[in-house]
């Protein structure tokens, strides 16, 4: 009989080594010079720091659940797992952390098959951990939280983010800004999706959508949100929002108001 993980014992493990990790950030974003940027396609961009931090989760994480592979933004390791797979952002939001703006945070997600089973979104800045495992409500640095009770869109304070090079859906996207301008409490664009995630999560925000994204960006803070209440899509209220590179995440009463506004201007 094959025996079922501590994922609590996974998730807080995990959070620790989070923890640890943004110590390092937060050091070098105070002393961050923009001459160690280089430049991975248009508006994409690496740096040192981004390269440091994935080489210590990976090797981290792998004391953590040794059988799993990676999947990781920065590619500093390749190997996949049979049945676990890390899939980690070690810095969600690098141009704000280059510019020395905040948010930015480091995602760690942990799937096994194809369901994801822990998540971890540490927002650097504001020293703040949300996190999530399989069978458990979402937590905010320890205390319990949950989506928002906004009903409708009317009510709701929107987070968005815009494509650093697919710029092929931007005229839906114009459409979608002109209508939740006009139609809700207000859009943000915080350049960091994992913690928009989490923001939907502990109820900061009421809904989120962006496309142009990678699985790194989104598994942690997708799963959190869930855990919290929330209800998470693609854009045409399907399932592929892990791997199909865009997302649609909310609380329980206006996902069906809201997802249904983003697929019909996305169509």
């Amino acid at each position: 009989m094959k025996s079922i993980p501590d994922y609590k014992s996974i998730a807080l493990q995990t959070v620790k080594l989070a923890k640890t990790t943004s110590k390092f950030l937060r050091v070098e974003w105070e002393n961050f010079s923009t001459s160690n940027v280089e430049t991975k396609g248009l508006h994409d961009f690496v740096s040192y720091v981004d390269k440091e931090a994935e080489k210590n989760l990976v090797e981290e994480l792998k004391k953590i659940v040794p059988e799993a592979g990676f999947i990781v933004e920065e590619g500093t390791e390749t190997k996949q797992g049979e049945h676990f797979n890390w899939i980690v952002d070690p810095l969600d939001g690098t141009t704000n952390f280059i510019h020395g703006l905040s948010p930015f945070a480091i995602s760690i997600a942990l799937m096994e098959g194809d369901e994801i089973v822990v998540g971890v979104v540490y927002e650097v800045s504001l020293d703040e951990c949300f996190y999530a495992w399989n069978g458990s409500t979402a937590f905010l640095n320890g205390k319990q939280i949950k989506v928002s009770e906004a009903k409708a869109v009317k009510d709701s304070l929107i987070a968005t983010g815009f494509p650093y090079y697919d710029y092929d859906r931007i005229q839906p996207m114009l459409k979608s800004l002109e209508y939740f301008m006009k139609n809700s409490h207000g859009i943000r664009r915080l350049g960091s999706a994992a913690t928009d995630l989490a923001y939907v999560a502990c109820g900061r925000f009421d809904a989120f959508y962006e496309y142009s994204l990678h699985a790194w960006d989104v598994a942690a803070g997708a799963f959190i949100v869930q855990q919290a209440g929330g209800k998470v899509s693609d854009f045409s209220k399907g399932s592929d929002y892990i791997f199909g590179s865009e997302i649609i995440a909310t609380n329980a009463e206006v996902f069906d108001e809201f997802a249904g506004v983003v697929k019909e201007l996305f169509a």
